[in-house]
């Protein structure tokens, strides 16, 4: 029987958008749920759609060589341009989106899942996201991803050194 959690189950999702400044916990999980979607369907220039022009993403656990901080919807874009090449994403099992105290902050715990795609092995790793949205875009994304998993080969897609 498949997780409640997952995102395989296909659901009908609207592109984001607010007339307010305000935004709630369910509408920042609905935005999240629909940017695993995007990802499992590879369509990069979408998710990359989902983030306010000065979004941050962050990276507080990256290793060496490797970027801590992405600033703006471009260098997002940059980032994630080349990632279905390398990663092939199956799904996101074991999702757990936390409601905080803040109405547009959510933490996210979840597993993706699929293949590397210059050697065909498993790709598995644990991810833990503090992410916040206004305006329905992500606005901040703090990915708390384990570092261990880029010393896998075929990890490679950001152009850094690690081996």
């Amino acid at each position: 029987m498949p997780n409640q959690t997952s995102t395989t189950s296909r659901t009908s999702t609207t592109s984001p958008t607010s007339s307010t400044s305000t935004t709630s916990s369910a509408s920042s999980e609905k935005l999240f749920r629909h940017s695993l979607r995007l990802l499992l369907d590879k369509d990069i220039s979408a998710w990359v759609g989902l983030w306010a022009e000065d979004g941050v993403m962050e990276f507080p656990f990256a290793p060496p060589g490797w970027p801590g901080r992405l600033e703006g919807r471009e260098a997002v874009a940059a980032y994630m341009r080349d990632y279905p090449d390398h990663i092939d994403l199956h799904d996101f099992p074991d999702l757990r989106i936390h409601r905080s105290t803040d109405p547009g902050t959510i933490v996210v715990e979840m597993r993706g899942v699929g293949r590397l795609v210059a050697t065909g092995k498993p790709f598995d790793v644990t991810y833990i996201a503090v992410v916040s949205v206004q305006d329905g875009r992500f606005t901040s994304y703090r990915d708390y991803w384990n570092p261990l998993a880029v010393q896998q080969p075929g990890l490679d897609f950001v152009g850094s050194d690690v081996r």
